[in-house]
């Protein structure tokens, strides 16, 4: 895992975030020096007093999506389905309602095209919201909250799918469909995770 880095000062988070909604908006080939100067109001050279390459503005934008999604991060000392009813609709809150933050998740051109030290920091996302989910799994097996009939690995993926699939519907353009809500999801898979009755194993 990456080592933390220092603060963005508040015109980067300015830069970094108008970055995000171009790539969201368009996608990751738009973000040029035009592009984000238009989105900003600003002259050509103003974003780069603030960093020296494109590179380092997409390293920029990573470390936002980075903060964003630490913020939807629920307190660990919920009971295990809480807590992750509570990851569900904070997740959906944050990320689904902003393009260039699940494209910058999702993509996998993103891998392509993002400097080394930005993807990185996207598979980092990747780990510990996995860690997350499986230790809330874990604890609710032994708890009796969630079925102990499966590994915890096993339905991790199940977890994780869900969790996914409705971010990346809710960031889709409203033309193209409403997104289910986060608690109509999270009810359905409950009643998957629910433990199983011992007369009907």
């Amino acid at each position: 895992m990456r080592e933390a880095q220092l603060p963005l000062t508040p015109k980067q988070i300015e830069i970094a975030d108008a970055a995000l909604r171009i790539i969201g908006d368009r996608g990751i080939a738009a973000l040029t020096t035009a592009t984000l100067t238009q989105e900003l109001g600003v002259s050509s050279g103003a974003p780069f007093r603030h960093f020296a390459s494109r590179e380092e503005i997409l390293e920029a934008a990573a470390q936002r999506v980075a903060e964003m999604v630490a913020d939807t991060y629920p307190d660990v000392s919920l009971p295990p389905l809480e807590r992750l009813r509570a990851l569900f609709i904070a997740r959906v809150k944050t990320v689904g309602k902003r393009a260039g933050v699940a494209r910058f998740i999702f993509s996998e051109q993103f891998a392509l095209a993002l400097p080394p030290a930005a993807v990185e920091r996207m598979l980092d996302l990747v780990r510990i919201t996995r860690a997350f989910v499986l230790q809330a799994l874990k604890e609710g097996m032994e708890s009796g909250e969630i079925r102990n009939d499966l590994p915890p690995k096993a339905l991790l993926p199940i977890v994780l799918g869900s969790l996914q699939h409705l971010v990346f519907l809710s960031a889709l353009p409203s033309g193209l469909g409403k997104a289910p809500k986060a608690t109509e999801v999270f009810g359905s898979l409950t009643c998957l995770l629910a433990p199983i009755p011992e007369r009907s194993r």
